[in-house]
């Protein structure tokens, strides 16, 4: 029986370096491009024409941007199971929390090595948050700090407070755990449980949360309040 492959969309308007990423994502093989686009709407287009599983979307493109085509995307039901690694030349910039905010999986720069490009792609498409070595959660912490300073940031604690109340003591200890970038066996082991354990609470977690993944529990924990950004 053959296995699955991931099939990922290619969303940039530059034309060749959308040929680069074809050539090295075609030559996995549990992985095929099965469509690209050179802007955000043919993005969404294409996404859902092409059945797609991961699409590696360019934050700036003419026209719908990848941001907007990432909200897109994460409202529409029918494109629940997609998953968006957002694509930048500079990995810490303002588009960064805002991506995450919009539904995106993660992001990974323009220039990271092939191997971290198609690693991040498995990682996307197996449910799992993708946050580049670059952007460090310390920083995205600050971002939200920032960004959540003053009387929104009450709103969104707020916002949250009922949905928080209805966890768990042990969901929101793997909540913070998540927002701390851990995976499922790091979680395991500090709080000696079995990975199957932890994926359980995670899912219920999102599901609690209304998180579409783990990238979007990261910001719900530190918009919510729950995890502080850590001054270093």
């Amino acid at each position: 029986m053959t296995e699955k492959k991931i099939r990922v969309v290619l969303a940039d308007d530059q034309a060749l370096l959308r040929s680069a990423f074809r050539v090295l994502v075609d030559s996995e093989p549990d992985m095929e491009v099965v469509g690209e686009a050179a802007d955000g709407a043919q993005a969404v287009a294409v996404a859902r024409s092409a059945r797609a599983d991961v699409v590696l979307m360019d934050i700036r493109m003419p026209g719908t941007d990848g941001l907007a085509a990432t909200r897109m995307i994460s409202a529409d039901p029918d494109l629940a199971g997609v998953r968006v690694v957002m694509l930048t030349t500079f990995e810490v910039d303002e588009y960064v929390v805002q991506s995450l905010r919009a539904g995106a999986a993660g992001f990974l720069g323009k220039g990271a090595e092939p191997d971290e490009l198609l690693g991040g792609i498995r990682i996307a498409a197996a449910g799992e948050a993708l946050l580049s070595p670059a952007a460090t959660k310390g920083l995205i912490a600050s971002f939200l700090a920032q960004d959540g300073a003053g009387a929104d940031g009450e709103a969104a604690t707020g916002a949250y407070a009922e949905r928080l109340a209805a966890l768990t003591g042990r969901e929101r200890e793997v909540l913070v755990q998540v927002a701390g970038g851990l995976s499922n066996d790091g979680i395991a082991e500090r709080l000696s449980v079995s990975p199957l354990t932890v994926k359980t609470h995670v899912n219920r977690t999102m599901a609690k949360l209304g998180a579409r993944d783990r990238a979007q529990l990261v910001v719900i924990a530190y918009e919510s309040g729950l995890v502080r950004p850590r001054v270093e």
